[in-house]
């Protein structure tokens, strides 16, 4: 909800149900947030958080700039491939700007995107650990072959990641960076990164990875039709600004397939123990295999060689 003061200052505020995020939730990204702005990040400022009955208030004041996707959903591309481009830099300004920041990731709530289960060495049993801990995603997986879809699906390509893994150094992260999460300055370039609830301490990769999942691959269209271009661009631009390391440039494509599975497992907790909705619950586990399972096909294979190539 936004609003303006007596004195003509837009602020916005957000409602949270304490279901999904708490004050203490909120107070873990809202630290990210003052480091960020402290080094330059265009991000805004967190003016004040309250408590009322069964709901959680933040307050922000308004981002500068245009909002330019504001009715787009994720998964939907850039206007351009020049939006594409600036996004990637300022993605790159945001993890340089987030290096000092060493808070331990955060604690287990809804709708927030980890980076735990495929950064393990057994991420058969790190999913198992994560289930366990999550009654409410225990019990939504109760209807779905998740062990086998895992070990079919989901593990091959962890094979393919784990000889990197253990040169991604961990970072915090913004883990939805998506156009409609950015306003725009007349130019063309970021203004105000905006809606930092699914940020976590992931790896600079995993958090690029997103992006290009998010923007560039349509999964919500017939066929997924792919913005290649876009993809390009966005990793262009990423690199004019931070140079990815070797093992950053070869982990990027192996990290891909994967980057959705533990935010969609996240998702099926939410839907099916807050909001009670068999049907998106079902649609977050067809993501957790389909979306991982798309990049070994031959559009999604030609995407990953494309990234590979640089």
């Amino acid at each position: 909800m936004t609003l303006q003061t007596p004195h003509g200052r837009r602020l916005f505020v957000k409602r949270h149900h304490l279901t999904v995020r708490t004050l203490e939730g909120l107070a873990e990204e809202h630290a990210f947030l003052r480091h960020l702005r402290c080094h330059g990040a265009p991000v805004v400022e967190v003016l004040g958080t309250a408590e009322r009955g069964e709901w959680a208030y933040e307050v922000h004041p308004a981002g500068v700039g245009m909002d330019l996707y504001r009715d787009a959903l994720s998964w939907s591309p850039f206007r351009s491939a020049v939006h594409a481009r600036t996004a990637g830099e300022a993605l790159a300004r945001l993890h340089l700007a987030a290096e000092e920041f060493d808070a331990p990731r955060r604690q287990v709530q809804p709708l927030v995107a980890s980076f735990t289960v495929f950064a393990s060495g057994d991420p058969l049993l790190a999913l198992e650990e994560q289930v366990a801990e999550r009654p409410e995603l225990a019990e939504a997986l109760k209807d779905f072959p998740w062990r086998e879809d895992t070990d079919r699906v989901l593990l091959p390509l962890h094979e393919r990641l784990s000889p990197y893994l253990g040169c991604l150094a961990p970072l915090w992260t913004h883990n939805d960076w998506h156009a409609s999460n950015l306003l725009w300055d007349a130019d063309g370039q970021v203004a105000t990164v905006l809606d930092f609830g699914m940020s976590d301490r992931t790896t600079a990769v995993h958090d690029l990875a997103t992006a290009i999942e998010r923007n560039a691959v349509q999964w919500l269209q017939p066929g997924y039709p792919v913005r290649e271009v876009d993809a390009v661009a966005l990793l262009e631009g990423y690199r004019s600004v931070r140079q990815l390391t070797a093992d950053e440039s070869a982990a990027l494509p192996a990290l891909l397939p994967l980057v959705h599975a533990e935010f969609a497992l996240s998702e099926l907790g939410y839907f099916h123990g807050v909001t009670r909705s068999p049907h998106n619950a079902r649609l977050a586990y067809e993501y957790y295999v389909g979306h991982a399972e798309w990049f070994t096909g031959t559009d999604g294979r030609h995407l990953l060689r494309r990234l590979a190539e640089g």
